[in-house]
């Protein structure tokens, strides 16, 4: 299938950009910020940094079809990833913009024979009506003018997370901070009330406090194998490193976590020296 053209909105805070330089590719741009891309020919094909970070802790974690929650939608990459890769998964997918939903779904078809639901609902509201147990994997990769809303990295938050998944289940998240890193280490310690063990990837210049840049946060009760996790994250294309609990306790200071009453976006974005990836 041939890539889409630009698609006209009508609102220039939505756009789909067809990449010229990859047949099948293409980029979806919200808020100035390049938030999603799809290969309509091959959902496997992962573009972004984190969402090959994403792929890359799945593939050390369990096999066979997952029942998914996601939280944010975007173009839906990792939701037709996962209906691929992961054939047979249960999706739900929590999208409140209505208005980009229609437009991905007009211009970039899902894969035949998908078990994706979208539902038009933040991811708030959207988990704390999902039934205990009902997800192996909640995947938060929501943003809001660039910036990770407030209300979904607080304590209250994660315990619905945790309430949502199964015994065995794992939180994936795809966070921004800049150097230093004040941001995640309160999401680390909201984490840590409800999950046994945490690991963090990110590019190596993100770690380095280079700067401001994504960064992915994986929590289970189930214990990580971090080796095997590193073996897969040097396979991509790009210098990225895997930091373990007991390696992010001592190399980040401890912070407190967000709750409701003291909720706090994620760092503003530098427009002109970001983009996600």
């Amino acid at each position: 299938m041939p890539a889409r053209p630009p698609a006209q909105t009508g609102r220039p805070r939505i756009e789909l950009i067809a990449d010229e330089d990859h047949p099948g590719g293409v980029m979806l741009v919200m808020d100035a910020v390049r938030q999603s891309y799809v290969d309509l020919d091959d959902p496997t094909y992962l573009d972004f940094e984190y969402i090959q970070f994403f792929a890359s802790v799945l593939e050390i974690w369990r096999p066979g079809p997952l029942a998914t929650t996601h939280v944010g939608g975007g173009a839906l990459t990792m939701p037709r990833y996962l209906a691929v890769t992961r054939p047979g998964s249960t999706q739900v997918v929590l999208e409140p913009d209505t208005e980009l939903t229609d437009l991905v779904r007009q211009q970039l078809p899902l894969p035949r024979n998908h078990r994706i639901r979208i539902r038009s609902q933040d991811g708030r509201s959207g988990v704390a009506a999902l039934a205990a147990g009902s997800a192996d994997l909640v995947i938060l990769d929501a943003y809001d003018d660039g910036r990770v809303p407030a209300e979904l990295t607080t304590a209250e938050f994660i315990a619905d997370v945790a309430r949502v998944l199964r015994p065995d289940g794992l939180l994936l998240a795809n966070l921004v901070d800049e150097p230093g890193m004040r941001y995640i280490r309160r999401v680390l310690a909201g984490l840590r009330t409800r999950f046994a063990d945490i690991v963090l990837v990110a590019s190596n210049d993100v770690l380095k406090g280079r700067r401001f840049g994504n960064v992915v946060l994986a929590a289970t009760d189930q214990a990580f194998d971090v080796d095997a996790l590193r073996r897969e994250v040097v396979r991509q294309p790009f210098p990225a490193g895997v930091r373990g609990l007991p390696e992010l306790l001592g190399s980040l200071p401890a912070g407190r976590p967000f709750t409701d009453a003291d909720a706090a976006e994620s760092p503003e974005p530098n427009r002109e020296g970001w983009r996600i990836r």
